[in-house]
């Protein structure tokens, strides 16, 4: 499998996963259908939108709307089939997981393959990753997962897409790359989230 096919349907997957997460985190808020879907899409697309713009690409979802397509169809199915279930109200953490790994995966590298130098490379991956999480928190009126102290988020795709990064300049090919790099994303969001592995928070010390 090439890179390019294996990108391609990585970002599928992402995207698919990515609306999953969506709809899961609108029911909380009680939202209707199109509520949902509208953060469905938002979540799956939003990270990937703003990369293609920061790189001056053409948008994905404009050029293949199979994307888009995608995303409602994730949005729909999961709207019907989980208002009918019991849910742990954590259970978006998991899909939200494994979208975080695609998507950083898919950013990084077409990042890579348009040149970018490497540190702003791993930072397209982030934004990939993160953005459509960012705005799927926001729809639902709550505080961005990203910004919250909690355990590492932006930190598991910030090190996942430097190790993308490493293991290409050490000429390990580019799909074994990826698979890696997502493996490793994945693995560590759910030991910090297990283990409640966090970076440091700000606190002010203040006089007494």
């Amino acid at each position: 499998m090439s890179v390019d096919t294996l990108l391609y349907w990585v970002g599928m997957a992402a995207v698919a996963v990515n609306a999953v997460t969506g709809v899961l985190d609108a029911g909380r808020k009680q939202m209707d259908l199109i509520g949902a879907l509208l953060v469905a899409v938002a979540t799956a697309l939003g990270g990937g939108t703003v990369r293609d713009l920061l790189l001056d690409r053409n948008v994905f979802w404009v050029v293949d709307q199979t994307y888009l397509i995608v995303a409602v169809a994730g949005g729909l199915l999961t709207f019907f089939i989980a208002r009918t279930l019991p849910l742990p109200p954590r259970l978006f953490l998991i899909p939200d997981a494994i979208g975080l790994a695609l998507f950083t995966v898919v950013g990084t590298q077409l990042a890579v393959q348009w040149h970018v130098p490497w540190l702003a490379a791993s930072l397209m991956g982030v934004i990939t990753g993160v953005v459509g999480g960012v705005l799927r928190d926001i729809l639902c009126n709550d505080v961005p997962l990203v910004f919250l102290k909690g355990e590492l988020y932006a930190t598991a795709a910030w090190l996942g897409a430097l190790l993308l990064i490493v293991l290409q300049a050490l000429n390990v090919s580019p799909v074994a790359s990826a698979w890696a790099a997502m493996s490793f994303i994945f693995a560590l969001r759910l030991l910090a989230i297990r283990f409640r592995i966090t970076l440091p928070a700000f606190r002010q010390r203040t006089e007494d």
